[in-house]
């Protein structure tokens, strides 16, 4: 099965009442974990690729790598730019065939990230890719952020209906509270904010920084309208405690095989859970 583009299965989710899972993956390991767990749960799949994970892996072997899996599955499958931050990285991505690309212009100026959004809009669209835009701030959990700052960092509603019509994006990423990393604390997302912006905006709606956010709050969010979650913390977090169990218990092997094996398991269990929870197992 080639790829489908995130604005296909966002319009799905949209319809159905659901969110698409978008997880990250920097290698085989992850990428197997990932697209068996979509296969398992018969859910519809994006899998999300960052600038970082291009430099580190290689976009070609990853991008190949997707590839195949997506030919092994049967499940609808998107592979993503995630947090593309300007030109080049999203012209790498499309070069390599990818079929949704996000660009992050967030920390730009409002018109300045209008112009970069609509720039990557017309590049992509031209391709067959679908695009996402972010308008608000993610914080990280190390930052110091104080509740001016904070309210500052999210996404204005009746902005978020001008930078959609002025970009042409298909789906939008959205600041309500969330942040990239673990949270320190209780998450505190603002779902009044929420409601006002799915009430402005008509495209569908992504919620990035989801790892550690309770369940309750992923069912209210996916219940308002959004129609995409991003999850990486977590998933790293299986993969470092597969290989750390195991090799506490055999700290005598070596093959990297017998090593990678238990974090594979531990990786597909969450993202199972985490699709079961978003309502898009069974979708596919």
């Amino acid at each position: 099965m080639s790829f489908v583009t995130n604005a296909v299965l966002l319009e799905r989710a949209m319809a159905g009442g659901y969110a698409v899972g978008a997880f990250n993956t920097n290698n085989l390991e992850i990428t197997l974990s990932i697209v068996e767990a979509a296969a398992a749960e018969r859910s519809p799949l994006i899998l999300a690729v960052s600038p970082g994970a291009m430099k580190y892996a290689g976009v070609a072997y990853l991008a190949a790598i997707a590839r195949v899996a997506s030919e092994e599955i049967d499940v609808p499958m998107s592979l993503h730019l995630d947090h593309g931050t300007n030109l080049e990285e999203v012209r790498t991505a499309l070069d390599h065939g990818f079929s949704s690309v996000m660009i992050d212009g967030s920390a730009l100026p409002f018109e300045e990230n209008v112009s970069l959004t609509r720039e990557v809009v017309e590049m992509a669209h031209a391709r067959g890719a679908s695009v996402e835009g972010e308008l608000g701030r993610l914080v990280g959990t190390e930052d110091l952020v104080s509740v001016s700052e904070r309210e500052a960092s999210m996404t204005d509603p009746d902005q978020a209906a001008e930078f959609v019509e002025r970009t042409g994006i298909d789906a939008l990423a959205v600041s309500i509270g969330n942040a990239h990393g673990w949270y320190k604390g209780e998450p505190e997302l603002d779902f009044v904010r929420l409601r006002r912006i799915r009430e402005k905006v008509s495209v569908p709606l992504v919620l990035h920084g989801a790892s550690g956010i309770p369940d309750e709050m992923i069912r209210e969010a996916c219940s308002i309208g959004v129609d995409k979650i991003n999850i990486d913390t977590e998933v790293r977090d299986a993969f470092r405690r597969g290989v750390a169990d195991f090799l506490q218990r055999n700290p005598e092997i070596i093959d990297p095989r017998k090593i990678l094996t238990p974090a594979r398991e531990a990786m597909r269990e969450v993202v199972a859970r985490k699709m079961r929870l978003f309502g898009c197992a069974g979708k596919a």
